[in-house]
């Protein structure tokens, strides 16, 4: 299928904020309309509603998230869906996913619907796989671009290479370091605007990007406020956001819809960075039932509960869950809040019904559901061709073997230790041990940071079993250096009783150890009770207290990320290699093609449920 046309781009007018950051102005309201451009044709949506001329006018509104510039169709647990079936059964349904796939669902969609709108939550970009990665994420946004993405907030991956890096790939302009990456080519960047209503410059106080942008066709106006989690500080490099502040989402949504509202702007969806947990983990569980919001936990419920009853939609996304939820609004009335999982293997449709008289939606209209990036359809050749184009200036890297594995290995999302993860750290322990490179005597490794799992089957030419560098640095993308630090065993619990406690005590973020550490979780208990003080042992002996233990743990953990605060109070810290580098040297040296690498038994952490 052919590519819709691509839209305008749009000027931006860049402003210096003090401490050395890019911000572009929020200038939006001034700007021409993207989704004026690139009008879809055909009929109405099917619900008995005008075309475009009556009072009523149904508006598709499109979104994904947390593609985390995954090109390629996903491979492993990272390219299944859960599918719940009518009897209470699930299956699993396999192969979904890439953006070849995507971009052809997504047009198949718009057909039939004059207004229709591509929206985003964030997280398009930042601890994506090397052939987009490697070129710092040009590809994906050149790809979005091509998807017809019409607007998306900024996540906390937007961030992961600092502040000037994203004003890069909003405005466009060659790497400062490493230049074009194309001949005669300059890197363009996106045609569709990131908000960032409540990431503010802490002296002036002027949002870093756009807070918001109005779609506008044939008098149809709806405005999109953007925001990232109030946390992103604490799960970003600190160096890449000097001299920014992340404020309340709640605070931020309701003072922007106050604005448009006043600008004439009564339809508002808000694009969230921020996320639930729904009951069940299959992507069409019903989480209305047994009543509204029931079936989901988790840090968007409250913050939906709050958002002002002027905005219509909520589209979150970072907990890289499925779900098409109701939660009221303070005025009790229902509002829809979805999530399309992540990787681009789902897309939600969600119908707006705008009134042109009252020029708002009509609440009790609003219908949601997500959708399969199956691969059963004909993937979109001008994906294929921007794939293929990138995917040749990495190959001498990519190919690469680094090592050879038994099986796969994988990087369940749903599991509190990670056989990948035990992988990881062990191979981190190894690094960081010797007496000149730290003298660690355990390794820590934070479960976000892994990234995809490590897929026996064959991906290209390489052969089965053999682990190439491009999928060693989809695993492990972020080049985090790593760390030896001074702990004492009272911090070490405490780090491990951070895990289920605190900003993780709803979503538990469970950090993956090295062979030897071993200790168990009773999830039974609540907070930091999870933890089983007597447990924690290192090579069988219980944790002294009062003993220093050397520990080995990437500076993103180091400097306190994901809510371990703890770790920050570390001594007489040294730097090594990358994570990345490490990884691969274990694999190297630890597996061949007689001998592969087996699946560990991820069996050092006990869990009582």
């Amino acid at each position: 299928m052919a590519a819709t046309p691509r839209k305008n781009k749009t000027a931006r007018r860049i402003l210096a904020a003090g401490a050395g950051l890019v911000t572009v102005g929020a200038l939006v309201a001034a700007m021409p309309s993207a989704g004026a451009a690139g009008d879809r044709s055909g009929g109405g949506h099917g619900h008995g509603h005008d075309k475009g001329q009556g009072r009523l006018v149904d508006v598709q509104l499109l979104s994904f998230n947390d593609l985390h510039g995954n090109l390629e169709p996903p491979t492993g647990s990272s390219g299944r869906l859960t599918h719940l079936n009518e009897d209470g059964t699930t299956r699993t349904i396999e192969g979904v996913g890439g953006v070849e796939y995507l971009a052809t669902h997504l047009r198949q969609a718009r057909q039939g619907h004059p207004y229709s709108i591509t929206a985003a939550a964030g997280d398009m970009i930042g601890a994506s796989p090397l052939v987009s990665g490697l070129f710092h994420d040009e590809p994906t946004i050149e790809a979005l671009n091509r998807l017809d993405l019409d607007v998306t907030s900024v996540g906390n991956h937007e961030f992961d290479e600092g502040a000037r890096e994203l004003a890069r790939m909003q405005n466009g302009g060659c790497h400062p370091t490493e230049g074009c990456f194309e001949k005669g080519k300059r890197f363009q960047g996106a045609d569709f605007p990131y908000l960032a209503a409540n990431v503010t410059n802490e002296k002036s106080g002027k949002p870093l990007l756009d807070p918001y942008f109005v779609w506008e066709r044939n008098g149809v106006r709806i405005g999109f406020i953007g925001v990232t989690l109030e946390g992103t500080a604490d799960i970003v490099s600190a160096e890449g956001i000097k001299g920014l502040k992340f404020g309340d989402e709640v605070e931020t949504i309701n003072k922007y819809a106050k604005v448009l509202e006043r600008k004439g702007v009564k339809s508002i969806v808000a694009l969230l960075h921020e996320g639930g947990l729904p009951a069940s983990g299959a992507y069409n569980y019903d989480c209305d039932s047994p009543g509204p919001g029931n079936g989901i936990s988790g840090p968007i419920v409250d913050i939906a509960k709050n958002v002002s009853p002027q905005v219509d939609a909520l589209v979150t996304g970072h907990t890289h869950q499925a779900y098409a939820c109701t939660i009221p609004d303070p005025a009790g009335k229902p509002r829809t809040v979805t999530s399309a999982a992540s990787f681009g293997r789902l897309y939600t449709d969600t119908t707006l019904t705008y009134d042109r008289r009252t020029k708002d939606i009509v609440r009790t209209a609003v219908a949601s559901a997500n959708h399969v990036v199956s691969r059963d359809v004909k993937p979109a050749r001008d994906m294929t061709r921007l794939i293929d184009r990138w995917k040749t200036l990495a190959a001498p890297i990519a190919n690469r073997p680094v090592g050879h594995i038994a099986a796969d290995i994988e990087n369940p999302i749903d599991a509190y230790e990670k056989p990948l993860g035990d992988l990881i750290a062990d191979a981190q322990l190894e690094g960081m041990a010797p007496a000149d490179k730290g003298g660690a005597q355990l390794a820590l490794m934070n479960p976000g940071g892994i990234r995809a799992p490590l897929s026996h089957k064959a991906s290209g030419a390489e052969g089965v079993g053999v682990v190439t560098y491009g999928e060693a640095y989809t695993v492990q993308p972020f080049t985090n250096m790593m760390t030896a630090v001074d702990l004492t065993g009272a911090q070490l619990v405490t780090a491990l009783q951070q895990q289920v406690s605190g900003p993780n005590q709803t979503a538990p973020k469970i950090l993956q150890v090295s062979k030897g550490f071993t200790y168990t979780l009773d999830m039974t208990k609540t907070g930091a009770d999870r933890v089983v003080v007597s447990s924690v042992r290192l090579n069988g002996e219980p944790i002294d207290p009062a003993k220093t233990y050397r520990v080995a743990m990437n500076e993103f953990l180091s400097g306190g990320g994901d809510g371990f605060t703890v770790l920050k109070e570390h001594k007489n810290k040294l730097v090594g290699a990358s994570d990345l580098d490490m990884f691969t040297a274990y694999l190297t040296a630890h597996s061949s093609a007689s001998a592969p690498l087996p699946v560990p038994a991820a069996d050092r952490i006990t869990v009582i449920k």
